[in-house]
């Protein structure tokens, strides 16, 4: 069958079942389970699960629909639905496996659907900051024993039994009593009017079937035959096809275009100019050309004569700049916080030692780069995005429309990448401009070049960092300057410095040293900065990491030995936990990676530890060096991210995260010159490709600690085990991110 009548009959099944459970929740209903965090970055949590109210609300014959999250049939089929945004990270299976295991249901039953956007729903489905588990795994949870409560209490009504005489097992109810068992889907119409429990009482770790466990992707056959549905892949009848350019200066304004070539394409109907929406995450403006198919319309943009006004922005030169920042924090800069007497400390010391780390900015790249599908008509305004926030796409273009943010429908799709680049929904909004300017459906892909040059990018950064040693090797002050434009600007321009929260890492960092204090530079923003895997984590890490080397090897000791030392010296209560799970992750780390052996000349294990996004990361790098040529060998990963949900997809998730901060630590840099993104495809800004892959380790901590993150805290690491272990085979000392940057 052709595989776009097979996504047509997918899509109409998709918005039956949804609008089943719209029928659903209009009916009076109560909510079983509310649950508030307040996740880093400023955003809030809140997750709110809609179940039925009353035993006698019928919900149709066939249907056990508990919660927002489950749909069971009477033919055992159960539709688990996710109401976070999957990228790749796998919380699609993730999540639903959770809700699986606590259900007691069978996986091979299973089918996992994309929630779409609705906070009502599914609760606040902004996917980012490493929070998805973090927040929603046991409010999930719940919704699974929930419904598996309500059908032991249907087979205990048919059995005439007690509820205690049943128990549920691999998606049947079993009555302890006479051994007879019911199915769920032979449950499914009588669960339905069931009432719903206050507390379900959830699974002990040792009862777990999926959680803690490798659960195979719900969707890894679709994947590896191609038949996984991505934002590119949205298809409509008399869907247009529509190709931009921006202004290559953030601030710049069009000032003439010439349409006439682009027009004379075969297949061009419209060239669209579009005018910057100025709230965060909107259009910075540009020139669309729509036609009747992708490939035209990105040719056709080509031939656009256009003129811009560059603006203010066109002075950004990053060679530059970065010296200035290098200069902003080798002087006193503005106070962020400061314990102890530092003064004394250095004062006092038996040596002293301060160096300087650079990095440049990053841009996300994902394979799939920006796109979108929007319809806005008269009556309705409906999109498919690959995106990590459709609450953000339904108040930009709420607001770009004059609509109610509720009256935009966004299908989440499946997206081929994000790292924090499809937070930002300005590609939905230039969809939505050229849909309402020509009157059809409209599918807007950005070209690499676009999605390039025209990024949210990861801050341009410098830290200075000094301390003092006393007598016996032991770390007595430490003065920690940081300058970098902040994501905080592309919510308040007139920034100059990052604020004071974006140091909380710095801050908190659990080497918990006594005599201490912390300095931001002037750093204004010249482009836009934004959420990028791992985000302050990196150049905190790098710097972290690799000055702390630096110390051990300026007292005279091994590296781990000194690591140790210094955690030993946090005598503050309230780290106490932070120490003792960082120590554990970095011997682990340090076991598995056979650190301390004897290795042939030009090769050695650097090692790193990070803490980011509450959980704990530990990296031992083995390297080969000769001269310049930099081989990484070996990677062994320690992590320590509390009750982990899927162990298939943490170690995957390790895993990318030695790609990309292997990828960032040797190559990949953003370069501006006259406030323009130099860089425009893999050629100029060069990941790591398959030939350069080490092999790698992961050990992952078993732990009854409260989930925590797991997507992003893998990066940070990387880049100072990796400057560790250079040192230590050849005695040379990188201090600036990229170690091996293109001329660009």
């Amino acid at each position: 069958m052709n595989p776009h009548v097979l996504e047509a009959m997918s899509y109409a099944n998709d918005k039956q079942a949804s609008k089943k459970l719209e029928t659903l929740n209009s009916q009076s209903r109560r909510s079983f389970l509310k649950v508030a965090s307040m996740a880093t970055g400023g955003l809030v949590i809140g997750v709110s699960l809609p179940s039925l109210g009353k035993s006698d609300n019928s919900v149709g014959e066939s249907d056990f629909n508990p919660n927002a999250y489950i749909h069971l049939f009477e033919n055992g089929d159960l539709v688990l639905y996710c109401g976070r945004c999957e990228m790749g990270q796998g919380i699609s299976t993730a999540l639903p496996g959770a809700v699986a295991d606590e259900m007691e249901a069978d996986w091979s039953y299973v089918t996992v659907k994309q929630g779409e956007g609705n906070k009502e729903k599914y609760g606040p489905q902004a996917t980012g900051g490493s929070a998805s588990i973090r927040v929603m795994l046991e409010p999930m949870r719940k919704a699974g024993a929930t419904a598996k409560m309500m059908l032991i209490a249907a087979g205990a009504k048919v059995w005439k039994t007690s509820i205690d005489n049943c128990y549920a097992e691999n998606h049947f109810v079993i009555n302890k009593v006479n051994g007879q068992t019911l199915s769920y889907g032979e449950l499914a119409t009588l669960a339905a009017n069931s009432a719903v429990p206050e507390n379900p009482q959830l699974k002990t770790k040792e009862q777990f079937k999926y959680i803690g466990k490798a659960l195979d992707r719900h969707d890894q056959g679709m994947v590896v035959v191609g038949q996984r549905t991505y934002g590119v892949d949205t298809k409509l009848p008399g869907l247009k096809y529509a190709a931009i350019v921006h202004c290559p200066v953030l601030g710049g304004t069009l000032k003439s275009v010439d349409k006439t070539a682009a027009l004379a394409f075969k297949g061009v109907s419209h060239v669209v100019e579009i005018e910057r929406l100025n709230v965060p995450f909107g259009s910075v403006g540009g020139v669309a050309v729509v036609a009747d198919n992708t490939w035209t319309a990105q040719q056709a943009a080509k031939k656009l004569v256009i003129e811009w006004d560059s603006g203010p922005n066109n002075v950004y030169n990053t060679k530059s700049y970065k010296e200035q920042l290098v200069a902003n924090v080798k002087k006193p800069a503005e106070l962020v916080l400061e314990r102890g007497n530092l003064a004394s400390a250095f004062d006092n010391a038996s040596q002293k030692i301060s160096a300087t780390y650079t990095g440049g900015h990053l841009c996300h790249a994902p394979i799939e780069p920006n796109a979108s599908v929007v319809w806005v008509q008269k009556d309705s305004c409906e999109v498919w995005a690959s995106t990590q926030s459709p609450e953000d796409i339904q108040k930009v273009l709420a607001g770009f429309l004059n609509r109610d943010a509720k009256e935009i429908k966004v299908n989440v799709m499946m997206a081929g990448g994000a790292f924090g680049r499809k937070f930002k929904c300005d590609y939905v909004h230039e969809a939505a401009a050229i849909s309402q300017a020509v009157n059809a459906p409209v599918q807007l892909i950005w070209s690499r070049e676009e999605d390039m040059r025209t990024g949210y990018y990861h801050s341009i950064n410098a830290q200075h960092i000094e301390a003092s040693l006393d007598k016996d090797g032991n770390v007595t002050g430490w003065l920690h300057r940081a300058a970098f434009p902040a994501i905080a600007s592309l919510f308040d321009p007139s920034l100059d410095r990052a604020p004071a929260n974006s140091l909380g890492d710095v801050n908190n960092h659990p080497f918990g040293i006594k005599n201490f204090r912390s300095e931001t530079g002037e750093a204004p923003a010249h482009t836009r900065i934004g959420w990028y895997r791992a985000v302050y984590a990196i150049f905190y890490g790098f710097a972290f990491g690799t000055f702390i080397d630096e110390l051990a090897h300026k007292a005279g000791k091994d590296s781990l030995r000194f690591l140790n030392q210094v955690y030993d010296a946090n005598k503050n209560p309230e780290q106490q936990e932070q120490v003792q799970r960082s120590k554990a992750v970095l011997a682990l780390a340090a076991e598995k990676s056979g650190y301390g052996k004897e290795l042939p000349k030009g090769e050695a294990i650097g090692l790193a530890i990070h803490h980011s996004f509450q959980s704990y990361v530990a990296m031992a790098v083995h390297v080969k060096v000769d001269k310049d040529n930099i081989k990484v060998l070996n990677v062994d990963c320690a992590i320590d991210c509390g009750q982990v949900l899927n162990t298939d997809g943490a170690t995957a998730q390790m895993e990318g995260a030695v790609v990309m901060g292997m990828s960032l630590s040797l190559y990949t840099e953003i370069t501006f010159k006259d406030g323009a993104v130099v860089n425009s495809n893999f050629h100029d800004y060069p990941v790591l490709r398959i030939n350069e892959m080490p092999n790698v380790n992961v050990h992952i901590i078993d732990s009854d600690k409260k989930a925590t993150g797991l997507g992003e805290p893998g990066v940070a690491p990387f880049a100072p085990a990796l400057s560790n272990a250079i040192f230590a085979a050849s005695g040379k000392r990188y201090r600036d991110l990229p170690m091996k940057p293109m001329s660009v």
